[in-house]
């Protein structure tokens, strides 16, 4: 009996997204099925390029198309993919941004712009179009962390408009409040000053298409806060915080922020950083200097994902120092951190496309006076 375009989608229908909990065509995951004689051939649309379970879903199709149409049918699958968006707003503003992620702290002094940047360099690597805005007003390290320190962004004309140019490094396009200020002088702003910065580097920059753009926001709740949601709906949050209790109180304000009714952004889980101490003599050991799993508990307690838990090592300072992201890190001695942020990309990844697939689009803030 001849294979027939038909039967190769019903079998299809039997393979789920394991993350989605819905069938490849449902999803609209597969397309361009050629077939000739016993070959068959298409094209599987993952909703992420970091997607840790590519190799399992095709296995899983082969698998599908010769138990239903033909057990003796040669199987060659195209992976690709296509990161999905829920935004429903009228794209103003960001017209090719996909989504929009917050990267936030109760408190400072976690790690947050290191993982911040380490997640976008770790998403560029698995072939994301990525873009950073470092939006903390009062310590404005991702220059430092990109070896971008004295660089000062182009303005080009786009569609008879000036815009500014993010600055490209590690496959990420950036802004920075850093690049506005001279690092040597401490950084005096008032709110309105500062949410005016960032709002100008959210309107009025040429960011083209990104599938995510990840936002470093300052410590704590505030202006800068207010004027993200304001502006531009954002896909989800992710919280990062340390293990200590001090910590876990500051994030739940971080949490609760974004929780709020009348603000509303899903949280997309929880960062423990410095969340254990491994020698690189004693790969099998952990040391808890800041407690264990205070991030993992915090997480339980917000029915929240724990996105990722980050060693401590000193390869991390060394590698924000030097502007080398650990993640870029060759050296097999430092092998856990750059594996742990690239988990950390895989499943940040992951966790927004079944955001996108399961909650409603986030809304933009409106301003009440």
């Amino acid at each position: 009996m001849a294979i027939t375009k038909q039967a190769v989608i019903k079998a299809l229908s039997y393979v789920d997204d394991p993350d989605l909990g819905k069938d490849l065509v449902t999803l609209n995951m597969v397309d361009n099925i050629e077939i000739e004689g016993k070959k068959v051939s298409f094209r599987l649309i993952l909703t992420t390029p970091a997607c840790p379970l590519k190799e399992h879903i095709k296995n899983a199709c082969i698998t599908a198309i010769k138990h239903f149409v033909d057990k003796e049918a040669v199987v060659e699958v195209e992976i690709t993919s296509q990161v999905t968006s829920r935004r429903k707003d009228n794209r103003m503003v960001l017209p090719f941004v996909k989504n929009i992620v917050a990267i936030a702290s109760g408190k400072g002094g976690v790690g947050k712009s290191t993982v911040a940047v380490n997640l976008a360099v770790g998403l560029a690597k698995q072939g994301a179009k990525v873009g950073l805005i470092d939006a903390d007003i009062y310590g404005p390290s991702i220059p430092t962390m990109m070896d971008l320190e004295g660089t000062k962004p182009q303005v080009g004309t786009f569609n008879g408009q000036q815009k500014i140019i993010p600055v490209e490094k590690y496959g990420i396009k950036t802004l920075s409040i850093g690049f506005l200020t001279d690092a040597s002088q401490a950084v005096v702003w008032r709110g309105p000053i500062a949410s005016s910065a960032l709002k100008q580097f959210i309107t009025d920059a040429e960011w083209g298409e990104l599938d995510y753009l990840l936002i470093d926001l300052p410590p704590g709740t505030g202006d800068i806060h207010l004027t993200l949601v304001q502006t531009v709906p954002v896909t989800a949050a992710i919280v990062v915080t340390t293990p200590q209790e001090v910590a876990k109180a500051d994030v739940v304000r971080a949490v609760t922020m974004f929780q709020m009714p009348n603000i509303n952004v899903p949280v997309l889980g929880i960062v423990e950083n410095m969340a254990y101490f491994t020698p690189p003599e004693l790969p099998n050991k952990r040391y808890y200097i800041f407690g264990k799993d205070g991030g993992k508990e915090l997480a339980a307690k917000y029915k929240v994902p724990l996105l990722g838990q980050i060693p401590i090592v000193e390869a991390i300072r060394e590698g924000g120092d030097s502007g080398l992201p650990i993640v870029l890190d060759t050296n097999d001695r430092n092998r856990i951190v750059a594996d742990a942020f690239d988990l950390l990309a895989q499943t940040a990844a992951r966790n927004i496309a079944m955001r996108n697939a399961n909650i409603a689009p986030t809304k933009m803030v409106e301003v009440t006076t």
